[in-house]
């Protein structure tokens, strides 16, 4: 019992130690981001953990030995790094509170807003972001016609509420093109979007291998095209569209947000409207290029990932290809406003891809960009309802509510927003 207590901890120690030191090596990389991601973003649920293994063991034995002791003192010093990285998360407010300071008026924002789906702490400790009674869902719409699982997409609204011309958000998953569904990411920012009046659309697409590019992005912009023709059934306005994801759906929000109306990627459908009013994205990959200075510093992996199962063709044979699927190399002055978040200690998509695309953009759109680079953080971050997503959540719904109140919305006030005085559902699907 006393030697099983210590690997505990010592394991619990190594975990604690990559969130501080993470490898930026491959093939150590992915290996370093699984070990530290949970104690990045539940560091307080794993000191209580700490303190409730230690007693469980002392029950069964464990200090009856010097290899019990040591693994205490492990677990106390575990328990110390942990604090520091609850301290960090929290501080992720002021961060990201700062990113939006430096915009120029109107988009300015003093503090961030309070969080209404927040506003209980037991649901940041609980983690997970289960979805409230009071947020309706109407799953799997088919936006392509054709009946394929990939094409389907799901519809968050505030339930027994009309809605009125509502802002919308389109969050596109991440997976490295290859994986992931719907169900299982962006839900803090959906959930708490949806309390404030949005309505909000996840959004699956076809992956590889069995897709090759362009595949991916024709797919976002036909849901989008389906979001703009069909979401005013679900109390949405057309008219202001934001897209958002998390690494490869962060890189799929970026291109469709820079590509509105590109022929060659809506085939069939070269007349949709597929124009965006903004775009959050998370740590995502703007330089598919493999550039060994962005996207490629910590190895040929990303490289090897494009050429042999998303793209199928060699970037030294088709480089134009690959420049034509990166948002840095997509940049324009009529580019949406875009605020770009990136974990500083992110292993698997480096913090100098997004820094150059920033300044890529920053450099010619003529619209706000807007860029958080959150310490310690590594990638997704915003997948659970820790300190860290509260925050860059209160910043996404700063920076587009913000955006609004420019362009003459302001929520309840104006042309959308919710009706508190009526109530009604939405049908299962669009007529």
């Amino acid at each position: 019992m006393p030697t099983a207590y210590l690997a505990l901890t010592l394991a619990g120690a190594l975990s604690v130690l990559l969130a501080y030191f993470p490898v930026k090596r491959e093939p150590l990389t992915g290996p370093s981001f699984f070990i530290a991601w949970l104690p990045l973003e539940v560091s307080v649920q794993l000191i209580v953990g700490e303190a409730l293994l230690a007693v469980v063991f002392g029950v069964f034995g464990a200090f009856d030995a010097v290899a019990g002791w040591i693994g205490l003192g492990a677990a106390a010093v575990t328990s110390l790094g942990l604090a520091g990285l609850a301290a960090v998360g929290y501080r992720a407010q002021g961060v990201v509170g700062a990113a939006l300071a430096e915009l120029d008026p109107p988009y300015r924002v003093a503090e961030l807003p309070v969080a209404r789906a927040w506003a209980r702490w037991w649901r940041v400790f609980r983690a997970a972001p289960l979805r409230p009674h009071a947020i309706q869902a109407v799953h799997d719409i088919d936006y392509a016609g054709d009946g394929r699982r990939m094409h389907r997409l799901d519809v968050f609204r505030p339930r027994g509420v009309d809605l009125v011309g509502a802002p919308v958000m389109v969050y596109f998953h991440g997976g490295a093109w290859i994986l992931g569904d719907k169900r299982e990411q962006g839900k803090p920012m959906l959930y708490e979007l949806v309390s404030r009046g949005w309505v909000c659309v996840a959004v699956n697409y076809r992956l590889s291998p069995k897709a090759t590019w362009p595949d991916h992005v024709v797919d976002c912009k036909r849901a989008i095209a389906w979001v703009k023709e069909h979401i005013a059934a679900y109390g949405g306005d057309p008219s202001f569209v934001a897209v958002s994801g998390g690494s490869a759906g962060g890189h799929l929000s970026s291109l469709v947000a820079l590509s509105a109306g590109d022929p060659t990627w809506q085939p069939g459908f070269e007349e949709a409207d597929t124009s965006v009013q903004a775009c959050t994205p998370f740590y995502g990959v703007y330089d598919m290029t493999g550039d060994p200075s962005t996207s490629g510093r910590y190895g040929p992996s990303l490289k090897h990932l494009l050429e042999r199962r998303v793209m199928k063709v060699r970037i030294a044979d088709e480089r134009e290809l690959f420049e034509q699927a990166s948002p840095t190399y997509r940049v324009h002055r009529e580019a949406p406003p875009f605020f770009v978040f990136h974990g500083r200690n992110d292993t698997l998509v480096p913090v100098a891809d997004a820094r150059h695309f920033v300044a890529a953009l920053r450099r010619v759109s003529a619209s706000p960009v807007a860029y958080a680079e959150l310490p310690k953080a590594e990638h997704a971050f915003d997948v659970l309802a820790s300190p860290r997503s509260r925050a860059t959540t209160a910043g996404v719904a700063a920076f587009l509510e913000a955006l609004r109140a420019a362009e003459g919305w302001s929520g309840t006030d104006g042309p959308g927003g919710v009706d508190p005085t009526a109530s009604g559902d939405v049908p299962a699907r669009p007529h």
